[in-house]
């Protein structure tokens, strides 16, 4: 399933189209918000028809919406056909996460690969991780990237973080980003978060819009607007090699 606005978005001189994923609500939803605020095109993705109408304020200011569930693989490809046929996307910030059950594998790390091989290539990717990264194990026999089975969320954030790392040695032209946001008080995070709400999205839309020069760089591992070192297997080439050889065998489709 898949939906989009029926003709491609009007670029507005400078300002940059940027798809977000996971936008209903949290972090996905606040960087709609400022981006939009900052006069950029954005596109917004929601899991189903039914959620379309938690994004009806941003529609109403200019964003366009895909729907489709990216813990589907079908679903997935619809949205990235949904967002080609937008026209080129400057950047794509993966947002979309989960914390616990089956679906973790699927829309943590599935997707982003699936949506970074299939959209046309942006000049810049953004993928969220966490510090929960750091636990994450560099092991990828047996993993169930299906989700039959309940998937480990660092192990996730590991993935998606390898990910940014390998796709930035791929595509020397594309500035590819992982993101720690922080803990902060979103349905994730829960209330009780301690970290500072609009800090864990600033990072997101300065590496996906900003011409500072830090922000036009690729393969850093970022906690607010800060570059840190992330775990020793995302800088790893034959892991990273062994993990996009993983996901292409599952998803029969090949970052190139």
């Amino acid at each position: 399933m898949g939906a989009a606005t029926p003709t491609p978005l009007a670029r507005n001189g400078l300002m940059a189209r940027v798809f977000i994923t996971g936008s209903a609500d949290g972090l996905g939803r606040l960087a709609a918000q400022t981006l939009l605020d900052d006069r950029h095109e954005v596109v917004v993705n929601v899991r189903n028809s039914d959620r379309v109408e938690a994004v009806g304020d941003l529609v109403d200011r200019g964003a366009a919406v895909v729907v489709g569930d990216l813990a589907d693989l079908e679903q997935t490809r619809s949205i990235a056909r949904d967002v080609n046929r937008l026209g080129r996307i400057d950047a794509v910030i993966h947002n979309a996460g989960v914390y616990t059950g089956p679906q973790v594998l699927p829309v943590n790390i599935v997707a982003p690969y699936l949506l970074t091989a299939l959209i046309d290539q942006p000049q810049r990717l953004v993928y969220l991780s966490s510090s929960d990264h750091y636990n994450g194990r560099a092991m990828l026999d047996g993993v169930d990237w299906s989700g039959q089975t309940a998937g480990s969320y660092s192990d996730s954030k590991l993935f998606v973080t390898t990910l940014a790392a390998a796709v930035a040695r791929l595509w020397p032209d594309v500035f590819s980003n992982a993101v720690d946001p922080g803990w902060v008080p979103t349905k994730m995070g829960g209330p009780r978060a301690p970290d500072d709400l609009r800090l864990g999205h600033v990072t997101q839309e300065w590496l996906a819009t900003s011409d500072d020069p830090e922000a036009r760089t690729s393969g850093g591992y970022w906690h607010h607007q800060r570059r840190t070192e992330p775990h020793s297997a995302v800088r790893d080439p034959q892991f990273q090699d062994q993990l996009l050889d993983a996901l292409a065998r599952y998803t029969g489709t090949r970052i190139n």
